[in-house]
């Protein structure tokens, strides 16, 4: 992979890292402790309220995620790695990566195919 093809997925990660982060203050506020009060919200609305809790939460739990797949990410290009499968050591397809540059396996690896 040449510098230029480099230098666009960094930017990349950069960008999918900055808006991850920035998430996290809307999701905040939707994972916050649901009041038990009876006398305040009837029951199918707690129901409604700490499912969109844990929807929260679980949202909340995948962009964390995500964040350290960018970070390793970031690592492998600043180390030279970036780009090749971690099972096979072959080139991952651009295409691939450019739907999702966290990936770290090719297409075959991924699929259990070699």
């Amino acid at each position: 992979m040449n510098t230029k093809e480099l230098q666009k997925f960094k930017g990349l990660l950069e960008n999918q890292k900055q808006t991850l982060s920035e998430m996290s203050s809307s999701l905040e506020e939707a994972g916050k402790t649901v009041e038990l009060d009876q006398t305040r919200m009837g029951r199918l609305s707690r129901m409604d309220a700490m499912q969109g809790q844990q929807m929260a939460l679980e949202t909340e739990r995948r962009r964390k995620q995500k964040i350290l797949a960018v970070d390793v990410a970031l690592r492998r290009l600043d180390s030279g790695d970036f780009g090749l499968c971690t099972d096979c050591d072959e080139e991952i397809n651009p295409r691939r990566l450019e739907a999702d540059p966290t990936h770290t396996l090719c297409i075959d690896c991924a699929s259990g195919i070699s």
